[in-house]
């Protein structure tokens, strides 16, 4: 799985995207790979908000679309085939030692970004953790038929995490909540894009910026400490006093090679500190040791810790 809310590449494609947008001035050259000046790129790249200008300016391939939304290739190509996003471009690309000219279609970032705010019933979790030669998931669900882009009240409410109830108050109280499109006077139909578009202007949801991160300190052997960055983290804390707490969460493969050795001594390893933003630190003692590690086939690898509860 890719780590999204790291600091992302910029190709040179997207470069061009970024000047279209006015966030670079064009200085010359093609305008889809244009020259621009060093200090504004580096002005840029510091920004904290770059990944979501990239949202907003830079459509994906298929592969980048994958990774930001931290699945499978196959997996992405499972939500192309139930409708739940449409190419709104595409780009031509010679590979010349590989048989010539390929169109690639593009996405649009922010419509990715939002797969599973829009589609909360997934088991996303599921999907991102999915084995590599395993089928996908999302394979067993049925494409949207001709039209079905529709939500009723009670399908907007999932999407913005509120009951009904807000809903109906926010269509009575707004004049530009969007009109339905179908259905009755007591179970009006609502096109999703245009309720989407209508929830991210009014505040009411707002778009992934990647998983939460946490951070888990370990002891040595010799007591020297080490730090570890885990994204999407998941604590799974035991019902039974003798069993163990179970901690997952991706890494690099550095990391995680740095982790399995730490605690594959006889010794081990114990937990000093586990951190994420926006909670205290969660102090846990023990010793640690690794349970279970796979490689996702998107460029990450999730290790999963256990430990005495």
């Amino acid at each position: 799985m890719p780590l999204p809310i790291l600091r992302p590449r910029v190709t040179a494609s997207a470069v061009g995207h970024l000047v279209k947008a006015g966030l670079l001035v064009y200085l010359g050259g093609e305008p889809e790979f244009p020259d621009v000046h060093p200090d504004q790129v580096a002005a840029l790249a510091r920004r904290r908000d770059l990944p979501a200008l990239l949202d907003r300016h830079v459509p994906p391939g298929p592969d980048q679309a994958a990774r930001r939304l931290g699945v499978r290739r196959v997996d992405f190509d499972q939500v192309v085939r139930l409708g739940w996003v449409s190419p709104v471009g595409s780009v031509d690309i010679d590979y010349k030692r590989q048989g010539g000219q390929t169109t690639i279609p593009l996405y649009d970032a922010q419509e990715v970004a939002l797969l599973e705010v829009v589609h909360p019933s997934v088991d996303w979790r599921a999907v991102r953790t999915a084995r590599p030669g395993t089928r996908s998931p999302l394979a067993a669900l049925e494409p949207a038929a001709p039209g079905g882009g529709r939500l009723f009240l009670a399908g907007v409410a999932r999407i913005a995490r509120v009951g009904r109830a807000a809903v109906v108050n926010w269509r009575r109280r707004h004049d530009d909540f969007p009109t339905p499109v179908a259905g009755t006077d007591v179970h009006p139909q609502f096109d999703s894009r245009a309720v989407v578009a209508w929830l991210l202007a009014h505040d009411k949801i707002e778009v992934p910026t990647g998983p939460t991160v946490a951070y888990l300190t370990l002891a040595g052997p010799g007591g020297a400490a080490r730090r570890f960055r885990l994204d999407d983290p998941h604590l799974v804390l035991a019902d039974d006093p003798a069993g163990e707490d179970v901690l997952s969460g991706w890494s690099t493969d550095d990391d995680a090679d740095a982790l399995a050795a730490l605690t594959a001594g006889e010794v081990g390893a114990s937990v000093r500190r586990l951190t994420a933003p926006g909670t205290t630190a969660l102090a846990v003692l023990g010793e640690v040791r690794v349970i279970d590690r796979f490689r996702s086939g998107s460029g990450g690898l999730p290790p999963s810790a256990g430990q005495p509860s």
